[in-house]
């Protein structure tokens, strides 16, 4: 995916320079600083995230904000119906979000209720306006919380034993959430961001038969794996 990223965005700024160059010469006339130009630094990252980023949800949101900005200041639209119409669409957005989600993203949940229902240790980690690091280093991990209110929370599970597929529940809110995770294993996230982000800087390798679930919710604040 980096390598892709790379390509795009290379693309992208040959096709730039080619056109300024184009402008310069006078064999081209196209202006570039059109009426809602500036949508272009919303629609342009979103849409390239939309391929090399995990987070297509979030891309998906950014790239049709940024559409419908764009032809409001193209007036297509009143500005005023604009504005109107945003917050809607942000409600829809996350509503539409979470059904897809309770339809075809319940492993996580299915895995988190088998844990809890099996009487079997469940370790939960709280950090409330306060910070606290978790290390499973040498320890069997086979499910578990990570939750962060007001503060700061890191958990470390890149010595951790995981021999099958297990969950991670994690909770930011107003706050930040790390995971660890080691390369032996996959990593398939089911969380929500609301007014949040979850990013996934992990790498995938279909080698790896054991799949680390991370379910939970980002809500002002952000969760970050890698």
């Amino acid at each position: 995916m980096h390598k892709l990223n790379k390509i795009i965005w290379g693309l992208l700024l040959v096709a730039a320079g080619v056109l300024f160059a184009l402008n310069s010469l006078e064999i081209t006339d196209v202006d570039i600083f059109f009426d809602g130009w500036w949508t272009l630094f919303l629609i342009v990252p979103c849409g390239v995230g939309l391929f090399t980023k995990r987070d297509k949800w979030g891309n998906l949101f950014g790239l049709l904000l940024g559409v419908f900005l764009l032809l409001s200041a193209q007036d297509v639209w009143e500005a005023s119906l604009a504005r109107k119409l945003i917050l809607p669409a942000l409600v829809v957005f996350i509503g539409v979000k979470m059904v897809w989600g309770g339809l075809f993203g319940g492993k996580a949940r299915k895995l988190l209720a088998e844990k809890k229902s099996s009487g079997e240790p469940f370790e939960e980690t709280y950090a409330t306006f306060s910070s606290c690091n978790v290390d499973y280093s040498g320890r069997v991990f086979e499910g578990g919380s990570v939750s962060a209110v007001f503060g700061g929370a890191k958990c470390d599970l890149r010595q951790a034993v995981i021999e099958k597929d297990c969950v991670l529940r994690v909770s930011a809110i107003f706050g930040g959430v790390t995971v660890l995770v080691p390369p032996t294993v996959n990593v398939k996230v089911e969380a929500n961001a609301i007014f949040g982000g979850v990013s996934d800087k992990t790498t995938r390798d279909a080698g790896n038969l054991v799949t680390l679930y991370i379910t939970g919710e980002s809500m002002f604040g952000g969760v970050e794996i890698k």
